[in-house]
């Protein structure tokens, strides 16, 4: 994976967790990836009667801040996936 030129500093896997989790109520994120690329997988009762994309918004709703600006830690979410638990 290619590098990502970043002003973060810190952990932006358990960034992105603690973003999502904070964010979305009983949520439960998986993340992985490295060099501005990421992997998200989340489950939640929020996303229970909701579409794809509207679960999918509350996600990036939650880590837009880590992805704002020419500096953000997060590039792209090559992989997104939601589901209710």
């Amino acid at each position: 994976m290619s590098s990502h030129p970043t002003s973060f500093q810190g952990d932006v896997v358990q960034a992105l967790r603690e973003a999502i989790e904070s964010s979305i109520e009983s949520s439960k994120a998986e993340v992985s990836g490295s060099g501005g690329h990421y992997t998200i997988e989340v489950v939640s009762p929020k996303f229970a009667g909701l579409g794809m994309l509207e679960s999918q918004r509350l996600v990036y709703a939650a880590i837009a801040h880590l992805m704002k600006g020419d500096l953000a830690p997060v590039h792209a979410v090559d992989k997104l996936k939601t589901r209710a638990s």
